[in-house]
């Protein structure tokens, strides 16, 4: 019986062997082993091992071969995938930011610099500063209120102070008295976003907006509450067109003559300049939160202004104008 079985065997391979595409054949034979045929014993000089290995290779189909084919030359296809690019973390519009932070540039180079370097060579130095200063006085009002809500009342009382000696004999505030001897009391900036900030409220996603420059959600949130300060507890001329587009003119242009040689070096040195913009406009923005918690020192600022917030939430403009340069989208220090 187990001759018959294995002469059996041997006529099928060969079958296999002579039409490889049998289709009776070629579907049969794979599941077939001659270990299988022969349970517990084989003929004389037959090796089941290698009969088996030569089973297998001969019964395999025509159609797998040709999958097999196929599926060699997928694995030696070159494919090109390109990987997405994520967003910097707390920049999720960092391309719509980027188009709207050079357009900004574009317009800054073609408008807003010459326009500010005709002021800067139109008015002399101590007019500037008495423009800055009388904007810098409006400004108090919103620092004040900003420092009670932080519960900061030495502050609080020292920016009244100031309000009081420089809208009286500072003239109107063209000419910082409280500042100088006897009365020694620092310009401060503070502003909604930064008391937003104070209590924990964080950034939200970072914006670089026209007629803005940089700032984040909350910064925009607050910078909207600081402009209607003025408007809303005085009214006019505070909310008033005549008064505020010159203001808004008048405070920005003066700003990027400020800072003209800081937004050139920005621009010159930096390998990405929005992204430098991003990164220290945040930094800057942390660093006075800090400020306040007493966390760490304040930043260095222009013009004696010694602790708060600096130019970024109250910049020298009415609380009617963006916390930073509408053209050139600088802060403190500015940026490109």
């Amino acid at each position: 019986m187990s001759i018959l079985v294995f002469t059996t065997a041997m006529l099928l391979a060969g079958a296999q062997l002579n039409s490889a595409d049998s289709p009776l054949l070629a579907p049969v034979l794979p599941m077939v082993s001659i270990e299988s045929l022969y349970e517990d014993e084989a003929p004389s000089g037959f090796a089941p091992g290698a009969g088996a290995l030569a089973v297998s290779e001969v019964a395999v189909p025509a159609e797998s071969m040709a999958l097999a084919s196929d599926s060699d030359m997928e694995q030696n296809e070159i494919v090109v995938q390109g990987r997405r690019h994520e967003p910097t973390p707390g920049d999720p519009l960092e391309s719509f930011n980027a188009q709207s932070y050079e357009i900004t540039q574009d317009v800054d180079k073609v408008i807003v610099a010459p326009a500010a370097m005709a002021y800067r060579d139109a008015l002399p130095a101590p007019v500037r500063s008495g423009i800055r200063n009388f904007f810098n006085n409006l400004a108090e009002p919103i620092v004040f209120l900003n420092f009670l809500l932080q519960i900061k009342p030495g502050k609080a009382v020292e920016t009244l102070g100031r309000f009081a000696i420089n809208t009286t004999i500072g003239g109107a505030g063209l000419l910082d008295m409280a500042k100088r001897r006897p009365f020694n009391l620092p310009l401060r900036r503070n502003g909604f976003a930064n008391s937003m900030g104070y209590y924990g409220i964080k950034t939200g996603a970072f914006l670089y907006l026209p007629l803005i420059g940089p700032t984040t959600v909350r910064d925009l949130i607050g910078l909207t509450l600081d402009k209607l300060v003025l408007p809303v507890a005085i009214g006019k001329p505070f909310n008033q067109p005549y008064y505020s587009i010159p203001s808004a003119l008048v405070g920005t242009i003066d700003y990027r003559v400020e800072f003209d040689a800081e937004l050139r070096r920005i621009r010159e040195e930096s390998a990405d300049p929005y992204a430098a913009s991003r990164d220290n406009y945040l930094r800057s923005r942390q660093a006075e939160i800090d400020e306040l918690r007493g966390i760490r020192p304040a930043m260095s600022a222009p013009d004696g202004v010694t602790s708060g917030t600096g130019p970024l939430v109250q910049p020298v403009l009415p609380p009617a104008e963006p916390a930073a340069p509408a053209i050139s989208g600088k802060s403190a220090p500015p940026n490109p």
